[in-house]
Formats: C-alpha cells, sequence, structure tokens
C-alpha cells in the first residue's frame, strides 16, 4: 500500500485496538458535543473579564491624571499668592526709592509678575478644563464598566448553569476516555489524537460508508476494503489520514456504549 501508513500494534489484538480506538473516538464526540453546547460563552466571558480589566486601569489613569492637575492648581494658586505678596512689597518699595534707576527696576519687577500671575491664571483656566474632560471620560468609562459588569454577571451564571447540567456527564465521559486509553498503545494513541486534533470535526476514527472514507469522502480500493474488515491491521485513509473502521466494529463500539 503506497500511501496507507500501517500502524504497529502489540499486546492486544488489532480487533481490540479498533474498538477502543472506535470507543474511544465516540466517547470524545460526546465531550465535543459538551463543550459546543457551551458555545462560546468560555471565551466571552474571558473577553469581558479583558475589557472589564482594561476599564478598570483607564479609570485608574484617568483619576490619577485628575489628581496631577489637582496638584499642578493649588501650585499655581500658590504661586499667585507669592507674586501677589511680591507686587505689594515692591508697590511699597516704589514709595520710597532714591531714584528713576530704582523706581524702572521695581516696575520691570511688578510687571514681571503680573505676567507670572496671568501665566499661572491661563495654566489653572487649562487644568480646569482639563479635568471637566477627565471626568466626563471617567462617568463614561464607569458607565460602561457598569453595564460590563452586569453583562460579565449575566454571561457567568448562564456558563455556570450550562456547566452545571453537563460537568457530571462530561467527568464520566473523561473517565471512559482514559479507561479505553488502556487498551492503546502509547505510540497508536499519540496517533490518535495528533490526527484528531488535526481532523475536521475532530474525527480521527471513522467507519466506511458506501465504499468510501467517512472523514474524507473519497474512495476506497476494494483491496484496502477487504484488509480494514479482516482487522489484521491498523489502516489510515491514504487521503485525510483518519483511521478506518469497517460495520462490525462499529456495531461491537455502538452496543458496547449502551451498557
Amino acid at each position: 500500500m503506497s500511501k496507507e501508513n500501517v500502524i504497529k500494534e502489540e499486546e492486544f489484538s488489532v480487533e481490540q485496538k479498533l474498538i477502543a480506538l472506535y470507543s474511544l473516538q465516540q466517547i470524545d464526540s460526546q465531550i465535543d458535543k459538551i463543550k459546543i453546547i457551551r458555545g462560546e460563552l468560555p471565551l466571552e466571558v474571558e473577553d469581558l473579564e479583558d475589557e472589564i480589566a482594561g476599564l478598570k486601569t483607564r479609570i485608574a489613569n484617568f483619576n490619577e491624571e485628575v489628581e496631577t492637575l489637582n496638584q499642578s492648581i493649588l501650585q499655581r494658586k500658590e504661586a499667585i499668592k507669592e507674586s501677589q505678596g511680591l507686587i505689594k512689597r515692591y508697590e511699597e518699595q516704589q514709595l520710597n526709592v532714591r531714584n528713576n534707576r530704582e523706581y524702572d527696576s521695581l516696575t520691570k519687577e511688578l510687571e514681571f509678575q503680573t505676567l507670572e500671575i496671568e501665566f499661572s491664571d491661563k495654566k489653572i483656566k487649562e487644568s480646569i478644563y482639563k479635568i471637566e474632560n477627565q471626568k466626563a471620560e471617567i462617568e463614561l468609562a464607569e458607565n460602561k464598566l457598569k453595564e460590563r459588569q452586569l453583562d460579565l454577571k449575566s454571561k457567568q451564571d448562564e456558563l455556570k448553569d450550562i456547566v452545571a447540567e453537563t460537568e457530571k456527564e462530561e467527568l464520566r465521559m473523561i473517565e471512559k476516555s482514559k479507561d479505553n486509553e488502556k487498551f492503546i498503545e502509547e505510540r497508536l494513541l499519540s496517533a490518535y489524537k495528533r490526527i484528531r486534533k488535526n481532523a475536521r470535526n475532530g474525527l480521527a476514527v471513522v467507519q466506511i460508508e458506501r465504499d468510501a472514507c467517512g472523514g474524507c469522502f473519497n474512495k476506497i480500493p476494494p483491496q484496502h476494503q477487504l484488509d480494514i474488515r479482516v482487522h489484521k491491521k491498523v489502516i489510515v485513509c491514504d487521503y485525510c489520514g483518519r483511521i478506518l473502521i469497517d460495520n462490525e466494529v462499529a456495531d461491537i463500539v455502538t452496543e458496547k456504549l449502551k451498557e
């Protein structure tokens, strides 16, 4: 067989291994269905948690900036008081000057302190404007945070209910899955998991349906079908790599899972 990939087996018969493999596939498919029932909820919960964390960080940054601006306003107000004190002192000194040069020098100092007050007033107004904007942003972020927290609570409750409904069945199936793995040698089990990971719908073991692979639906040559039916070796599809079984193995597994 050109590309048929025969996997060597030991300890158990090939038929036992095929039964264990298909049982494992059926059980793992049931676990997949349980996860599908949960849908995108776990991811939605995770996304909401990330968004909430981001909003909290954003609000904290806004509050920190508001605090910095308030500190700046206090410093500017102190600077204005200092300049007003200097202006008062310079004005008193002007009354006692002895010459024009002293008078002009004090006049320049008065002008400088007046400009300092105007500059500080401007900066205070700018800071107040920024604070108002930041507070508006904080309010928007806080409202959005409340909405997202309500959404998260709703999604968490929904997920909790679904998990409660399915968890017992999932744990039972996982236990059965582990029990079946005992009948499969490590190399074959690794091959199964690798194929399952890469296969559509997680199907690594499929039946022959109408002379074709039940996974990729490519035709299987008659000789290959005969080899699959006699259970002498584990055979995979030449096209998609899935492990192939016949109806006899499928029927045995169906009856076994009903027990």
